[in-house]
Formats: structure tokens, C-alpha cells, sequence
């Protein structure tokens, strides 16, 4: 029996992964649109994609329908508004996943683990678990902190060009919210060359006086996250040190492949 029109379209629209050709086409422009700042242009996108210029085109056309790209009127796309929401509700769904993560890294140092996002340019805490201690540090979900007082601001901002680090903290300043905060762009930076050096960040009594945190970033997250714990400086102790980071290192590639995971497909 001779194979149908829709069947030979359909599989042809099938890719080598068993997916749809054309809905792995247009989220990996969203990415590439993503990773070059939200705004780009047809002929930019045929050139990093190598998709014929009428594909691409087609594709935008239909998500510019859709709400997740709009057109400006210099006549390149952009990333449209409709994003925004399934991007808030991935990020709250962020915090879920991490919880099992977080979970074990109280159990295995005894202190406070926590979450954080880069958003813009402040850290958004997205995820606790507390420590089993009666003292123990508590940063209640949802605070926003600026990035140069805290560890998981440094750990987020290691790899970034020094001269968008410079440009962030402008915008923001660098308040000192204690004695031992630090309040200069090239300190910062020569904090940041420490972070990428030894693999992980460290908030020595910067943010609050008596508190020390240690944090690393999530390798390969789907956004830039961190996770690090926090604790009273007399537990979090230069010794303690030694015990903590490589198990936060370990937790994090964990979590990494955790969330690398498409999960089960039916």
C-alpha cells in the first residue's frame, strides 16, 4: 500500500530523537535569542542556527502569534511578554526540586541550606531547608539581597565579564551591611578571581555580623542558581570548611544532573 501524503509529511516532521522537527527548531531560537541578549535578527539567527532564512521566518512568525516573541518596529524579534510567566513558574518549581538537595546537605553539615537565583541584579533566595540546630540561620523564601555582600552572589557573578560586574554594581552600589562588607568594584572583582580559583564563594560575617556561608554554583543549570549553607561563625569554622565544600560540590553536580533530566516519558 502506497505511504500517505500525511504520513510522509509526518515523518519528516519527526526528528532523529523521535521529537517534533519543528518544535525542537523553535525553542532552540528562543535559546539563541536568549543567549544573545532577548533581541535578534533573522539573518543573526540563520547564521548561528544554520536554518534557511524562510524556516526561520515561518517559525517566528508562529510565535510572534503566540505571544512569546514580538516583533520591533526596527523589524527585529524580541522575546515576548507570554514568557514571563512560564518563566516564574519554572523558577518556583526550581525551589521544589532543589528540596531533596537542600535536605541532604543539612543532614550531611548540619547547617542551613539554601537556594538563590540571579534576578536582574539582586539574589532572589527561591528554596530553605533549616538546620536541626536551636541556633541556627533562617532567610525566609522570596528575599532579595544585593550580590556583594552575600556567598551565593559571588558564586553567581565568578564567571561573569568584569566589566558587566562593574556595570551591575554601579547600578546597584555596595552598601555595606557590616564592618566587613565590601564596598569597592575592585575588591569584588579580586573576590571573584578567589571564587574561580578555589571553586566555591565565601560570606565571611559580610552580610551579618556572627554568620558565615559558603556557596556554589549549580554546573550547567538551566539558569544561573546557586546553593550554599549558612551558620553561625563559631560551627562554620575554617576547619568545617574542609568537611562542607566538597560535599556542597558534590550535592550541586547532583542537582545539576537532576535537573538536566527530561524526567519519564510515556
Amino acid at each position: 500500500m502506497p505511504t500517505s501524503s500525511a504520513s510522509t509529511t509526518d515523518s519528516a516532521k519527526s526528528s532523529a530523537s523521535g521529537g517534533v522537527q519543528s518544535l525542537e527548531r523553535a525553542f532552540d531560537l528562543l535559546e539563541r535569542m536568549a543567549d544573545s541578549g532577548g533581541e535578534v535578527g533573522l539573518s543573526e539567527l540563520s547564521a548561528s542556527s544554520g536554518l534557511p532564512l524562510p524556516t526561520i521566518h515561518r517559525l517566528m512568525r508562529t510565535l510572534v502569534a503566540c505571544g512569546y516573541v514580538r516583533q520591533q518596529p526596527n523589524r527585529r524579534y524580541a522575546l515576548g511578554p507570554r514568557l514571563i510567566r512560564l518563566g516564574e513558574s519554572a523558577s518556583r518549581l526550581l525551589g521544589t526540586w532543589a528540596r531533596p538537595y537542600l535536605a541532604r546537605l543539612v543532614d550531611e553539615t548540619g547547617e542551613t541550606a539554601n537556594m538563590a537565583l540571579l534576578d536582574g541584579d539582586e539574589i532572589v533566595y527561591v528554596a530553605q531547608v533549616p538546620s536541626k540546630h536551636s541556633m541556627r540561620m533562617f532567610t525566609e523564601v522570596g528575599r532579595r539581597v544585593l550580590p556583594h555582600s552575600t556567598g551565593v552572589g559571588k558564586a553567581l557573578l565568578a564567571h561573569t565579564p568584569a566589566d558587566e560586574v562593574r556595570a551591575l554594581l554601579s547600578r546597584t552600589g555596595m552598601p555595606a551591611a557590616t564592618e566587613k562588607t565590601i564596598t569597592t568594584p575592585d575588591d569584588f572583582l579580586a573576590a571573584l578571581e578567589d571564587v574561580r580559583r578555589l571553586g566555591y564563594a565565601m560570606d565571611d560575617n559580610e552580610q551579618e555580623i556572627g554568620v558565615r556561608c559558603i556557596a556554589v554554583t549549580i554546573p550547567d543549570s538551566p539558569t544561573s542558581a546557586a546553593i550554599s549553607i549558612s551558620g553561625p561563625a563559631g560551627r562554620v569554622t575554617e576547619a568545617a570548611k574542609e568537611r562542607i565544600v566538597p560535599v556542597l560540590q558534590q550535592v550541586a553536580k547532583e542537582l545539576s544532573q537532576a535537573l538536566a533530566s527530561s524526567g519519564p516519558t510515556s
